[in-house]
This record gives C-alpha cells, sequence and structure tokens, in this order.
C-alpha cells in the first residue's frame, strides 16, 4: 500500500516522552500518596472518581480498575454533577478528581459541595499550587515536562501519567486489602479471565456423576464403572470414603499382560497408589498445568480428610475454551 512516509522517528519520542513521564513519578511517591491511599482504605463510604475530557476518560479506567481489584468506585462527570447529579455524593465519600492544571471549571464547581458535605478530596494534577490541589485532603504531582505532541499541546504524556499513577494507586490497595486470585476470580466470572481463574469444583465430576469403585470391587464391575462414568479412570476408596488409590485405562491394559487372569482380581490388586490430587480451590489454570506436566489426563479432587469430592478431567478444561 502506497502512501506518504510516516516519520517513525516521531513515534519513537511519543514512546520515549510517555515512558520518560511515567517513570519521573516514581521518585515522587512518598508522604502525599501513602496518605492518599490510607484515605482510600479507610473510606466508609464510595470512591467518586472526576475529571472533564481526557482527563475523564482517564477518570473511567480509573475507577473500572479499582472497582475490579476490590476498591468500588464509579466515574461522576463534573458537567453532570452541576446539573443535578450532585446528589450522588455523601460525607463517607473519598472523591478522586484528576485536572492537570487544576483550574478546571467544571471540577472546581464541585468543591463547595464537597467541603459542605465534609467528604474526603483527594487531587491529581500537575500543579501542586493550583485551586484543586489546595482545597484537596492530598494532592498527588503528577506534572510532566512536556507532552508527547510535537506541538505539546495534546494531552498525551500528562494522561499516559495519570493513569499510571492511578494503577499505582489501585495495586497498593489490592496488596493492603489482601485481594486474592480467587476475590479477582469472583469479580471477574466472565471472558476469559473469568475462566482462567475458575477453581477446580466449578469443572469436576461429582456425586453420581464422579467414577468411585471400593478396593475389594471385582475387575468386571470396576470396567463397568469407568465404561458408564466415560473418564477413562475410577477412584478407589475405603469404606470411609477415603482415597486409596486410582485405576486407569492404561492400567488395566498393563496387567492384561499378567498370568493371573485380570477379570479375576479386585481393584486393590489393580489399583495406583498415591494418585495426584487437588483441593476444591485449587484454580483450573493450575490444575491443568499438573496435567500437563505430569502427562496424565485426570485429577481427583479430595476434601482435608483426603475423602474424593470429584474428578476433572483435561478435557474438562480444554472444553471450556480458556487455554
Amino acid at each position: 500500500m502506497k502512501g506518504p512516509p510516516f516519520d517513525l522517528g516521531l513515534a519513537r519520542k511519543v514512546l520515549q516522552t510517555e515512558a520518560t513521564a511515567i517513570l519521573a513519578l516514581v521518585d515522587r511517591l512518598g508522604d502525599s500518596f501513602e496518605r492518599a491511599v490510607h484515605l482510600l482504605l479507610e473510606c466508609r463510604g464510595r470512591v467518586i472518581v472526576t475529571g472533564m475530557g481526557k482527563s475523564g476518560i482517564i477518570c473511567r479506567k480509573i475507577a473500572a480498575t479499582l472497582s475490579s481489584t476490590g476498591t468500588p468506585a464509579i466515574f461522576l462527570h463534573p458537567a453532570e454533577a452541576i446539573h443535578g447529579d450532585l446528589g450522588v455524593l455523601q460525607s463517607d465519600d473519598v472523591i478522586v478528581a484528576l485536572s492537570y492544571s487544576g483550574e478546571t471549571e467544571e471540577v472546581l464547581r464541585l468543591l463547595e459541595t464537597i467541603k459542605r458535605l465534609g467528604a474526603t478530596l483527594v487531587a491529581i494534577t500537575g500543579d501542586c499550587r493550583s485551586t484543586l490541589a489546595q482545597a484537596a485532603n492530598v494532592a498527588l504531582d503528577c506534572h510532566v515536562s512536556e507532552e508527547a505532541c510535537p506541538m505539546n499541546l495534546v494531552p498525551t504524556a500528562s494522561t499516559t501519567a495519570a493513569l499510571a499513577l492511578g494503577d499505582a494507586i489501585a495495586m497498593t490497595l489490592l496488596v493492603a486489602k489482601g485481594f486474592s486470585q480467587e476475590h479477582f476470580a469472583s469479580l471477574h466470572p466472565g471472558g476469559r479471565i473469568g475462566k482462567r481463574l475458575m477453581r477446580v469444583d466449578q469443572l469436576m465430576h461429582d456425586g453420581e456423576h464422579a467414577p468411585i469403585v471400593r478396593a475389594d470391587t471385582p475387575i468386571p464391575n470396576v470396567i463397568d464403572e469407568m465404561s458408564s462414568k466415560g473418564l477413562g479412570m475410577t477412584c478407589v476408596v475405603d469404606d470411609g470414603g477415603v482415597l486409596t488409590g486410582i485405576i486407569t485405562d492404561g492400567d488395566l491394559r498393563r496387567h492384561m499382560a499378567d498370568a493371573v487372569n485380570l477379570l479375576d482380581r479386585t481393584a486393590g490388586e489393580v489399583m495406583t497408589r498415591r494418585p495426584v490430587t487437588a483441593r476444591r480451590e485449587t484454580l483450573a489454570a493450575e490444575a491443568l498445568l499438573v496435567l500437563e506436566q505430569r502427562k496424565i489426563t485426570s485429577i481427583v479432587v479430595v476434601d482435608d480428610g483426603h475423602r474424593v469430592q470429584g474428578v476433572v478431567h483435561l478435557h474438562d478444561l480444554w472444553r471450556t475454551g480458556m487455554f
């Protein structure tokens, strides 16, 4: 495809400028950042993120990241707020206001209501001497030496820096709250992320669908159980339901070469002892890794007493489309 040549040098400079803007934030993190995180951690109401224009777009992303990592947050459009949406603000909320200049008119018009309610204000701004910064309980400095725009006009490096600072806040809160993979999975039940964070107890064959026999079960009955459940294996348990071994199709084939007639034997004589197991809370991704590393097709899910809870087959993991 022919056309005018593009200035790759300019594109590289844009990336370098924005990367420099983010790296410059590292040495600025200190007491103000810690106070801001503490205010958000102790928030008893909602976290409300607000900003105009491109800053507003960044605010939506910050609010979404906070919400998905254990800190419920909503975006409030400052222009719409002063036309009726101010009623969303409550005294126990923490408002995170983003304005690079710190003088955005629509944002400043929220200050009177915020102060009247006694709500907490965290400012993210490029000018810590601005009206917004001076009115805030805590102001975070995200100024940049230059925008990535060749005219130094279009918000580029400044919005990138603000977004990165928002991510730093969200990730610090995530750790402070002890937000785990299990918590993340509960908030992301859909999509590829949600599927990768599914637990094995959501996929396992349990109850009457789990292949289980006793150690004294005759091999013909073992074969019937394996065939009816269709997993190519069966668990072997004692009278208390505790797992003592498993039998796979491969085990049966190997024992067919024995001098003793296989059909005259019992499950306990044929089973493989100490099979690979997992707990109900094991992530599906972890179970798949074990199956692939051990070159096996099934993993038995057990409780603390080693009693069988269910069976997860390799095909169950692949069928979800998570990998």
